[in-house]
């Protein structure tokens, strides 16, 4: 088995609903996000995927999140922008694309992320 990753990052500000604490309010992150892909087999040239693929198909929709309060989008209108949320929506968005993602990191800072993986 094979896996390659790629990283990003964008900023964004959101604020947790139905929540009971500081994220309550309006507050924002440095994200990274982190995309993992696997496969069994490598194409004819060596590869699982071209990072370079992989690393446009990601940013193509971290640019769409980048210094934007995520509750004002419309998937976050009915779903809680919450870290775990904001992993599968990226997740969603770069599968839809045709990329075969393993799973999907978001870090909201140094030491706590949430993964997607299906």
């Amino acid at each position: 088995m094979y896996s390659v990753k790629v990283e990003g990052d964008f900023s964004s500000a959101h604020n947790l609903r139905e929540y009971k604490g500081k994220c309550e309010s309006l507050h924002g992150h440095n994200w990274k996000v982190e995309l993992v892909v696997v496969k069994e087999a490598l194409d004819p040239t060596g590869m699982v995927v071209d990072f370079k693929y992989l690393r446009e198909k990601l940013h193509t929709v971290l640019d769409a999140l980048d210094h934007q309060y995520l509750n004002n989008l419309p998937y976050f209108k009915n779903v809680n922008p919450t870290s775990e949320n904001i992993a599968k929506y990226i997740f969603d968005q770069v599968t839809s694309a045709g990329v075969p993602v393993k799973s999907l990191t978001v870090w909201e800072n140094i030491s706590a992320s949430a993964t997607y993986e299906p």
